[in-house]
């Protein structure tokens, strides 16, 4: 949520985008390596139910992450993110656990960003992970005390945890966002199609890799090593720390790039000149790039060095085909492919709270923003956009109209404290 991953320190990785901004999740990197010293020898279990030679699953979609229904221990009904920047299962509130009773082997505890919290997890194996038409059993499971990372908030709909390598190692899998489906294949069985563009990978400590070629304003061009994220949001995210030809853009905006436990990461947003992914070039294409200090890469301390992490804005416009055993990803476009690529034209940052999740709350008013300079403020709640009732949205909506395309003229009704405001100002493309 991502956002769930980072470094020896307990600082934050990838982020995910929400309404134009984006929060960092959790770092488990130091609780990733004891598992794998652990528990490298469990059985993973994933088994395609009635002799299949593939399943296909229905999915949701929210902001760019592919959100699967799964059942805990065969009683409990739950949502988790499959995101490729996770090796182990991650639970992100230890309340359901406990109510199925299953009891945790260990404890950890985990200094949060900047060092001001301690963020608890426990850990717990042999548990069952059943995806529809796919059984799992023999899991081990990450348990964080509390959601920590507020998922449901930054995101709108119940996510209780997040599924990755471990589904991935086991199967070919293919990603279909437009038609809001994954289909896994049985790895001796599959076979791929001669529509779709091959890409080579290589998959370090649990994760896949790719080579971008990705082109600046000076006219640079580099061959960037990308984290494949599909538990991050953002499209593009470019660590100048880590390539001293990677220079951002000098039309740029400061923003707080990710959110997470302890402390904020701050950076810069600017569009780069060009990115190709196998035959398919998108120009000025919109990247984040991280603050020195501000943003601290988990894999630094596996000496795995990267240039940063493609997710779902520039994921979401292909269908994809992961294949670890082969270390080859397949693409093919999809109708979002020429979609807009904009960053957060209100400039306003939104979370849902509420036991129905249908209450929007301003979380951030990015400075020099249009609807900054109008007065709007942080902790307004959002009533109206455009004369409909907020109450009858979903977030998605609530973004969806917050960054529709630049120009637009947008009506917010907002309430603060016990007054009514009104405030009308247009979306403005600021990079």
């Amino acid at each position: 949520m991502g956002n769930i991953d980072s470094k020896m320190n307990a600082r934050h990785r990838e982020s995910i985008f929400t309404g134009g901004k984006c929060f960092n999740r959790l770092v488990i990197i130091i609780l990733n390596l004891l598992l794998f010293s652990t528990f490298s020898s469990a059985q993973l279990g994933f088994q395609l139910s009635e002799q299949n030679d593939k399943i296909s699953i229905p999915i949701s979609l929210h902001s760019n992450l592919i959100v699967l229904p799964l059942v805990l221990n065969h009683r409990l009904p739950l949502k988790f993110i499959l995101d490729t920047g996770v090796r182990n299962a991650v639970l992100t509130d230890r309340t359901y656990t406990d109510i199925l009773k299953i009891p945790y082997t260990k404890k950890f505890s985990i200094l949060g960003a900047g060092g001001s919290q301690l963020i608890d997890a426990y850990l717990t194996s042999a548990v069952s992970l059943n995806l529809p038409n796919v059984t799992g059993d023999g899991h081990v499971l990450l348990v964080l005390e509390e959601d920590y990372i507020m998922l449901r908030n930054y995101l709108g709909t119940d996510i209780h945890g997040m599924l990755g390598y471990e589904l991935f190692s086991r199967f070919v899998i293919k990603l279909d966002y437009q038609n809001r489906r994954i289909t896994l294949y049985d790895r001796a069985k599959y076979k791929p199609s001669k529509k779709y563009i091959r890409i080579p990978l290589t998959i370090e400590d649990t994760k896949p890799y790719m080579i971008m070629p990705i082109k600046f304003e000076n006219g640079t061009v580099i061959q960037a090593k990308l984290l494949i994220d599909t538990g991050a949001s953002h499209g593009l995210m470019l660590d100048p720390e880590s390539n001293d030809s990677i220079v951002v853009p000098r039309n740029n905006i400061d923003a707080i790039i990710g959110r997470g436990l302890g402390g904020d990461i701050e950076g810069q947003i600017g569009r780069v000149e060009s990115i190709i992914l196998g035959k398919y070039e998108l120009k000025k294409f919109v990247a984040s790039f991280p603050y020195a200090n501000s943003y601290l890469d988990s894999l630094l301390s596996l000496k795995i060095s990267r240039n940063g992490s493609i997710g779902g804005e520039l994921l979401s416009r292909f269908t994809l085909i992961l294949d670890y055993s082969e270390e080859v990803m397949y693409i093919k476009k999809n109708k979002a492919f020429k979609k807009p690529n904009f960053y957060n034209l209100s400039g306003l940052t939104i979370r849902a709270v509420g036991s129905s999740l249908n209450v929007f709350e301003i979380t951030e008013v990015r400075p020099g923003s249009n609807a900054g300079k109008i007065g709007i403020e942080k902790d307004d709640i959002i009533l109206s956009i455009n004369n409909i009732q907020s109450n009858k949205m979903s977030l998605n909506d609530v973004t969806g109209f917050l960054n529709s395309k630049p120009g637009k003229k947008v009506k917010l009704v907002v309430k603060r404290g016990v007054d009514l405001k009104t405030f009308t100002f247009r979306l403005y493309d600021a990079i």
